[in-house]
């Protein structure tokens, strides 16, 4: 898997600590990683998910919202960019497919300083260049349709570790 822009760095941790890749063979494995990765999700922790159309992005998203004990309905909000959800802490589902870079990301008022509140996961991130944030967790799926999905989360912000071991 490409390493995705701006994650990388150094660390006086050992990588495996940073790093995890893993199989999921259907939508509920898929839903349930989101749902451990929710469990441990703290306050301003920003998820960034990466993959193709049809890869499974809302559906980690719809995990992590279990996680934070959302019983909403959880859609992409690609027409909107930003849906909130109650839960243990807000979550802010970010979907940034219909822009082109980062100046409609930021006109479009994707950064909200309500977000250090809750968790904001993003999906096309790549959308958002240079101004992503380098303290966040990747999270890249490879595989669409029916096939398995391959699963790698890194992350280069040592506080995000407990993402990174939820996953495991």
């Amino acid at each position: 898997m490409a390493k995705p822009a701006g994650a990388g760095g150094t660390t006086d941790l050992p990588a495996a600590d940073l790093r995890v890749r893993v199989r999921t063979t259907s939508v509920d494995e898929t839903i349930a990683l989101g749902e451990r990765l929710g469990r441990v999700a703290e306050a301003g922790d920003l998820v960034c998910v990466w993959g193709e159309l049809g890869a499974g992005k809302t559906q980690l998203a719809k995990g992590i919202a279990l996680g934070l004990g959302i019983d909403d309905t959880v859609n992409s909000p690609t027409f909107i960019l930003m849906n909130e959800y109650a839960g243990r802490l807000p979550l802010f589902h970010v979907d940034l497919y219909r822009l082109a870079d980062a100046a409609d990301a930021l006109a479009g008022g994707v950064i909200d300083d309500r977000q250090i509140e809750g968790v904001t996961v993003v999906e096309w991130p790549e959308r958002m260049g240079d101004v992503l944030p380098a303290g966040r967790l990747d999270v890249r799926i490879d595989g669409t349709g029916d096939e398995a999905r391959e699963i790698e989360v890194v992350t280069a912000e040592p506080r995000l570790r407990r993402l990174v071991s939820a996953v495991r």
